[in-house]
């Protein structure tokens, strides 16, 4: 017997408006106005920026202002560099490739809700007849079942920072929603035509970050093929293992033809996959199950109750095709040995889908205590948002003012009115949202999710809004590098540096600054990057000899207590 038992009243969708504007609002905020920042979105930022400013060597060989990094693929950074070409002039180079990111994010979002459609709408996936009829029909339920996926993806506490980066990671995860849209649609309509068109999301999810994963997952596919009995479906994968190959090999035939810099980073690129299933660690696994708990919320409980509740169901695929899905990823994170948040992300995609079946059988006691946990919580987080701004602003109150400065001396931004507007308006929106929810209690599916969507919307948009310029001057090198410049003479050859690629990307940016490339030998400056709580004075790397290089500056981020770096010229 299903589990489910649904009057058609609870299957009421969300308008396309409504939804489109959910997503805008998540994604906007984050990609307008800021500074690439230090990390990732620096790094990869600087991957775009030398491309698009490069030549076809620079293409195929990715690295970073001379900086080589071989590791994930070149496809994200491709598609970014592109955009700088596109928009750069208009935008400026890195909101230019944040808007390729956002493109990146609609997409994986599209993917989330009409995957949970198809799969909503399938026979087995229905609500039992009721007695005198009533029950919805299968395309409302879909819709309303994708609409809950959607605001499960939104809410999804490790989405947010990541799908607002400029990184490889934020074309991966929309790939692998993408990927399985197109599972499903290989299982609905079995055939070589949806086999190829898997084959080639798989391609370009190999070519994005490596091909680890995509195998990983075309072998999971045959593998509930094969339980499943569905011969087409098993047969269609063999041109779809074949086409996903293609994309890489045309890269490395792309290699073979140029020899960028007279090398390649293929072998690297090729080493660095085998690194990611090095393991498994008893530090992996914990790691994994530990940052889940907060990195898939809310998602996971109404997962694990999806699969309690359709338990007794035979082989139905709106289960099983997660589940193996989630397996896969939960796998291949235990087997990388190198814990990072990052090899989570793949899971998120599969777990709003099987949240969403979950919100069909959970119990309303249940879902009032996930939005009593949202309203207090983000309402919370949004409280101590407003207050900091408040102390950053007028001093007050005191303690708090002074800690703000601790963390960023001497911050000179001042108070925007249209930020402050907006964020205004925003908070006044998630009360409404709390009243309509508590006042109306509505009947629908996805009202168990729809304040935790909303108030990661909110809590992310106050701080795009009120903290955004002390954000940038505390996360960004903007102001650093002003002062590395100045102590560069107009003409000079090159700087030699050992620094990091978030570092190095924010240096050649905002002072382009000519860094060493693969083919410089002889630079006539030297920058070193060093812990401040190790030694104040670096270590000279080798070959370098300290008796020929003079320091002529020291310098370091604003309220940063570790990072430091001294520049050296060298004597004549």
């Amino acid at each position: 017997m299903k589990p489910v038992r649904l009057p058609a009243a609870a299957t009421v969708a969300l308008p396309r408006w409504a939804i489109f504007a959910l997503c805008l609002l998540y994604i906007l905020p984050g990609l307008i106005g800021r500074d690439p920042w230090k990390g990732d979105d620096a790094s990869a930022f600087g991957v775009m920026w030398t491309m698009a400013h490069g030549s076809l060597s620079d293409w195929l060989w990715p690295h970073v202002a001379g900086m080589p990094t071989p590791e994930k693929g070149p496809l994200a950074y491709w598609i970014g560099a592109l955009f700088i070409r596109l928009f750069g002039g208009v935008f400026g180079d890195p909101m230019a490739a944040r808007l390729a990111g956002g493109i990146f994010f609609m997409i994986g979002a599209v993917s989330v809700w009409y995957a949970t459609y198809l799969l909503g709408r399938r026979p087995e996936a229905q609500p039992m007849k009721l007695a005198f009829g009533g029950q919805p029909d299968p395309r409302d339920f879909g819709r309303t079942l994708a609409d809950g996926a959607l605001l499960i993806y939104i809410a999804s506490l490790g989405l947010l920072l990541h799908s607002h980066e400029t990184s490889v990671e934020t074309l991966q995860i929309s790939l692998i929603a993408f990927l399985f849209y197109q599972s499903v649609r290989l299982f609905d309509t079995p055939g070589y035509r949806a086999g190829l068109m898997l084959g080639a999301t798989a391609g370009l999810l190999a070519l994005t970050k490596g091909w680890v994963l995509p195998l990983a997952v075309l072998l999971t596919l045959a593998g509930v093929a094969a339980y499943r009995r569905q011969g087409k479906v098993f047969k269609a994968l063999f041109p779809a293992l074949l086409l996903a190959a293609l994309p890489v090999l045309a890269w490395r035939f792309g290699l073979n033809q140029v020899h960028p810099f007279d090398s390649s980073p293929f072998p690297a690129w090729m080493e660095w996959n085998y690194r990611l299933v090095s393991g498994p660690t008893s530090e992996s696994v914990s790691y994994t199950f530990k940052y889940l708990l907060w990195f898939a919320w809310p998602a996971w409980p109404f997962a694990i109750w999806a699969v309690y509740a359709w338990r007794r169901q035979e082989k139905p695929l709106h289960i099983l095709l997660p589940v193996a899905y989630l397996l896969c990823f939960l796998l291949l994170a235990c087997l990388n040995k190198h814990s990072e948040e990052t090899i989570l992300l793949p899971i998120l995609p599969v777990f709003a889908i099987l949240a969403a079946f979950g919100l069909t059988t959970v119990k309303r006691s249940t879902i009032n205590a996930v939005d009593w946990f949202s309203v207090m919580i983000m309402t919370g987080v949004a409280g101590l948002i407003w207050l900091g701004w408040i102390a950053q602003q007028t001093g007050w109150p005191k303690g708090l003012a002074q800690q703000l400065n601790l963390l960023l001396p001497d911050y000179n931004g001042a108070s925007q009115p249209l930020a402050m507007m907006t964020a205004m308006l925003a908070t006044v929106a998630w009360f409404a949202l709390v009243y309509w929810r508590i006042s109306r209690r509505p009947a629908v599916l996805w009202r168990a999710v729809v304040l935790s969507g909303g108030g990661v919307i909110l809590c992310w948009l106050l701080l795009m809004t009120l903290w955004l310029p002390w954000l940038n001057q505390r996360i960004s090198y903007a102001s650093l590098t002003t002062e590395l410049s100045a102590k560069l003479p107009v003409k000079y050859k090159c700087v030699d540096a050992y620094i990091g690629a978030s570092q190095r990307a924010s240096f050649a940016y905002f002072g382009d600054i000519r860094f060493a490339g693969f083919s410089d030998q002889r630079c006539d400056y030297l920058l070193l990057q060093h812990s401040r709580k190790r030694n104040l004075v670096p270590d000279m790397p080798e070959p370098y000899e300290a008796r020929q290089w003079e320091s002529v500056w020291i310098g370091h981020r604003a309220g940063d207590k570790d990072e430091l770096f001294t520049l050296y010229r060298r004597r004549r």
